[in-house]
């Protein structure tokens, strides 16, 4: 049967990635991981084992963008409705306000960075509420992947190989990640025993021995030898918290988030902005569409960035922020010509992996984790494979930021899993990691198959746009097509056209659901992965 004439079903950019038609299917950015929760599926799992798996095979087969010391998200599809999971880490308790006054800025990286983390115990949270094989089974393939060792991939060597210069000096990084002092070479095997015995130790207890046992041991005696702050208290008083999404309504779709203390809310807050042009009218790829979505989330950057933290330290709720009246004053500062100066309005007071996996049951889950830049801070658990996150590093240090550190405060998130819904059911589920090209890749992709009619992959593969953390310069792919470069300099914006296989513009993974039944699934050309379907 031919290929229906259909603009859903083109692929009109330069990659050669093609989209997966299966009833069962799992996306990410390294096929190893993905092999995993393809063997789920085979053994009878569903959306969530499957995804499971994948994830925890990712901390071994790509270290240097997630791991055991990091945090998740997750947003799940299931029994009829959304449920969304924020598995953060707060700060430890030694953290107390004034003893960061004095600095500018947190520390990047070393113990200074670390907060308690999350994700183990959002893999026991989410595998209670929807997992149907046993939770043991789900590490099976990422301990042979420790134990035995697997081969590196060039972009996973390149990566890591970025990091080693900058974490070396932390406490337990080389020992363990750089022996030789560099990351493997792309063909290398890498083997790493610690890591596979701390994973044995997590499935046979359930997640308790890393908060209550002999990993959160480990972790309090590393802290208190290489001038740390987590304590065992820290790591016993975590827990992961069940969450209602958020949402807009985004042309005849609408996209939900996960809310504060993630930047999720910024991509929704572009999307009810834009949603006040007309996008298509602009035309794909133009200069002027790229132009209204920029600015659109350069306003919603400056208001993440003044009044996003903890939701329990907020002084405007997400609801305010989410007002259409208050959108559509902030709607009013974009000229369709010129770039603006984004500032932070006032609300009416009152490194990381993505996933995804559907199965033929309906499940769908949208999952990230991460430990922030890369390695995380570098500080690595002797013996364990547990690189500790960063992520105290999004902390403010401004007196009475809504995002100043504080002990037991969640800090603000850069990482998000996306869920796109249509007529109150299923459509989507995605994700675009990468720091905050995350909420900028969400707006994106919505954009694109909301206002274009664009298929999953046809978005993953559209050249991308980012603005930069200075929230005024922008760099875009090197295939956005020079007239809408030019286009957007004459407007006034400071663009760099970066070069090809720059990293710095996410990785998009999708599961699409079909009217006929099953999914279509995809994965990004801008690093190893591709989807698998059973």
């Amino acid at each position: 049967m031919p290929i229906p004439n259909d603009p859903f079903w083109q692929l009109p950019y330069a990659s050669q990635r093609m989209p997966l038609l299966a009833d069962n299917v799992v996306s990410t950015s390294q096929p190893l991981a993905s092999a995993a929760g393809l063997q789920m599926y085979a053994r009878g799992g569903n959306a969530i084992d499957a995804a499971l798996a994948t994830a925890i095979a990712l901390t071994v087969v790509e270290p240097c963008m997630n791991g055991i010391g990091g945090d998740m998200f997750a947003i799940v599809w299931h029994g009829g409705r959304l449920h969304g999971l924020n598995a953060s880490g707060r700060a430890p308790a030694a953290w107390e306000t004034a003893r960061f006054a004095h600095l500018d800025g947190m520390d990047p990286i070393g113990w200074g960075s670390v907060t308690v983390p999350g994700v183990v115990s959002g893999w026991r949270a989410i595998w209670e509420k929807f997992g149907s094989l046993p939770f043991e089974d789900l590490f099976e393939p990422a301990i042979r992947y420790a134990r035995d060792g697997y081969l590196v991939s060039p972009t996973v060597h390149r990566q890591w190989q970025k990091q080693v210069p900058r974490l070396s000096g932390q406490p337990g990084f080389a020992e363990s990640f750089a022996p030789g002092g560099r990351a493997p070479l792309p063909g290398e095997r890498f083997c790493s025993p610690g890591q596979a015995a701390t994973l044995e130790s997590i499935a046979r207890s359930k997640g308790e021995s890393f908060y209550r046992g002999e990993l959160a041991a480990a972790i309090a005696a590393h802290a208190r030898n290489t001038g740390g702050y987590i304590t065992e208290a820290d790591m016993a008083g975590h827990a992961a918290d069940w969450v209602e999404p958020i949402g807009m309504r985004y042309r005849d779709l609408e996209l939900y988030e996960i809310g504060p203390n993630g930047q999720g809310i910024g991509a929704l807050m572009a999307l009810g902005m834009l949603e006040r042009f007309d996008l298509a009218d602009c035309g794909r790829d133009s200069g002027r569409a790229l132009h209204l979505q920029i600015e659109a989330m350069r306003l919603a950057f400056a208001d993440l960035y003044e009044h996003v933290g903890d939701p329990a330290h907020m002084q405007v709720s997400s609801a305010q922020l989410l007002e259409p009246a208050y959108l559509a004053e902030r709607a009013k500062l974009i000229d369709p010509d010129r770039a603006g100066e984004p500032r932070a309005g006032n609300p009416h007071s009152g490194g990381t992996v993505y996933l995804t996996a559907a199965d033929r049951h309906g499940t769908m889950v949208s999952f990230i984790q991460s430990n922030f830049k890369g390695f995380g801070s570098g500080v690595v658990v002797p013996g364990t494979g547990i690189a500790m996150q960063n992520r105290g590093w999004g902390f403010s240090t401004k007196a009475g930021h809504p995002n100043v550190v504080a002990p037991g405060k969640r800090p603000f998130h850069t990482i998000i899993p996306g869920f796109l819904m249509k007529g109150g059911q299923p459509l989507m589920s995605f994700g675009v990691m990468g720091g905050s090209m995350q909420a900028q890749g969400h707006l994106q992709v919505t954009s694109r198959l909301a206002d274009f009619g664009q298929n999953p992959q046809a978005a993953s593969d559209a050249p991308r746009w980012r603005i930069k953390d200075d929230n005024v310069g922008v760099a875009v792919e090197w295939n956005v097509p020079p007239d809408a470069v030019e286009h957007l300099r004459a407007c006034g914006h400071k663009v760099d056209v970066a070069p090809r296989f720059d990293l710095e513009f996410g990785s998009a993974q999708m599961a699409y659901r079909l009217e006929q039944g099953g999914y279509l699934a995809a994965s990004d050309h801008r690093k190893d992965g591709y989807p698998i379907g059973y």
